[in-house]
């Protein structure tokens, strides 16, 4: 009788496993680091200051308390993210983005390679404003048929969609996920360094669509250069054989053309609500100075003017917003559990005290030097832990702060975290929906890379100078 020795696959944990690692680690950190605080002036720490101080080494209770008390510290930011999980729901249950997707891939007909562009821009000023990530997931099964027929190849669909997702992610405006989170952990405003993330998204965007479209024209001149060449056949009778049984997007009525311009406007006011004009020199509009609370009532009041307009009734709506908030609740788990990381730091009086590390290796560092180095840091942070919300909150309660003593902005960390994290989702394995389009097109992770990687490394070069570019002339 023969034995079988099977081998035990290496599984990463999830990533509330990583951050349950994590705040264990730090606990135990509390028994071995000696206590230290800085001196503070408007939440800076004062570089000089430190001093030894009395530690808390954390039981425990103290483990299991935390991610509790990290819900408590972070209860606006996970409101918020729960509200917008509401608005999307109500926005996607009248069907007016499909449907004004599908009324552009109409006016095209004859002139597809204007395609690529138009989808591209729609998608990253979906990634731009509330980081359109999961939610663009409907959209390829409707959108790769429309390319195939078109002559292109499966790949370059999943490029207008992906990257340009990704590409608005990553000069991201008001991204809840990672802007907002990443500026609330950093003590700024989400309209500091706006104008920096302004010229990354129309940096990014041009260079993104020259990749996608030279890849695209290759193909449709001669198919034989597609990287999934091979996949070419079975992927037409997969996707067209969908076309050919009537798999059609919404009707653009008039009701959906108004709910997309509410739509658009909810984030314009969002917009004006955020960005600090009186710090631009702008005297003629009003800076309000919105924070979570102010922007979690304009989703939600834009959500019951969207409800009461297509005449849903009250459960009807209660319903959609509740599934919508119900589908970001793992999100805002992860923001607790991570705040919890912080919690203990704090509570252990250690965090000072890391930071005095921080500070002393930073003493002869350039700023431009912090910030290439912050970025790679959250480019690589970024492979192991996915959550662009649980990295924020995981990470920002250090990097922010030491960017103090580096001479560095804060936002230029923010923006560093959002840009890294972007890009990394290019690619990485680690990534949920990248990895269940390949899946669902049949591409292995190799092919893909071998299309993505060349863009990867010219975004991230281009990202670099402009992030130490903005740190030297000091904006």
């Amino acid at each position: 009788m023969c034995m079988e020795t099977k081998k035990r696959k290496i599984k990463m944990p999830s990533t509330y496993g990583t951050l349950a690692i994590f705040i264990i680690l730090v606990a135990i950190l509390s028994w071995i680091i000696p206590g230290g605080a800085y001196d503070y002036i408007d939440l800076q720490p004062v570089a000089g200051s430190y001093h030894l101080a009395q530690s808390d080494p954390q039981s425990l209770f103290d483990i299991i308390q935390a991610p509790i008390n990290g819900f408590f510290d972070s209860v606006d930011i996970i409101l918020y993210t729960l509200v917008i999980g509401g608005f999307m729901a109500v926005v996607s249950k009248t069907g007016a983005i499909d449907a004004g997707i599908g009324k552009i891939l109409e006016k095209l007909n004859g002139k597809e390679q204007l395609m690529i562009p138009i989808l591209m821009c729609m998608f990253a000023v979906g990634g731009a404003t509330f980081g359109m990530e999961e939610e663009t997931l409907p959209f390829f099964p409707i959108v790769i048929p429309i390319f195939l027929a078109a002559g292109y190849d499966t790949i370059t669909a999943i490029a207008v969609i992906k990257l340009g997702a990704a590409l608005g992610t990553m000069g991201s405006l008001a991204n809840p996920f990672s802007v907002a989170i990443a500026c609330k952990f950093a003590d700024i405003s989400m309209g500091d360094g706006i104008l920096i993330r302004f010229l990354i998204l129309f940096t990014g965007i041009p260079i993104g669509l020259f990749f996608v479209m030279r890849y695209a024209a290759m193909v449709k001149k001669d198919p034989t250069k597609s990287i999934v060449y091979d996949l070419s056949e079975e992927m037409k009778q997969k996707f067209l054989g969908n076309v050919r049984e009537g798999n059609k997007l919404p009707e653009f009525t008039k009701q959906r053309k108004v709910i997309l311009i509410m739509f658009a406007l909810t984030f314009v006011i969002m917009l004006w609500g955020i960005i600090p004009f009186e710090d631009l020199g702008i005297t003629f509009i009003p800076t309000l100075g919105w924070w979570f609370g102010e922007l979690a009532s304009l989703f939600l009041g834009a959500s019951i003017i969207m409800a009461i307009y297509m005449k849903y009734s009250e459960e009807e709506f209660t319903d959609t917003f509740m599934d919508g908030a119900r589908g970001l609740l793992e999100v805002a788990i992860v923001i607790g559990v991570a705040r919890g990381i912080t919690v203990v730091m704090n509570n252990a009086m250690i965090t000072d005290t890391i930071l005095h590390a921080g500070e002393m290796l930073l003493s002869n560092v350039s700023s431009a030097v912090y910030s290439t180095a912050s970025y790679l840091f959250y480019f690589i942070m970024s492979f192991v832990i996915p959550s662009s919300s649980g990295l924020a909150t995981l990470s920002m309660g250090i990097m922010a702060p030491l960017a103090d003593f580096a001479g560095v902005s804060r936002h230029i960390i923010v923006i560093g975290f959002s840009a890294a994290n972007a890009v990394v989702g290019f690619l990485a394995p680690t990534c949920g929906l990248l990895m269940g389009v390949l899946a669902m097109c049949k591409i292995p992770l190799s092919k893909w890379i071998k299309y993505v990687w060349k863009l990867v490394a010219a975004i991230m070069i281009v990202t670099i100078i402009i992030l130490c570019a903005a740190t030297i002339i000091g904006i």
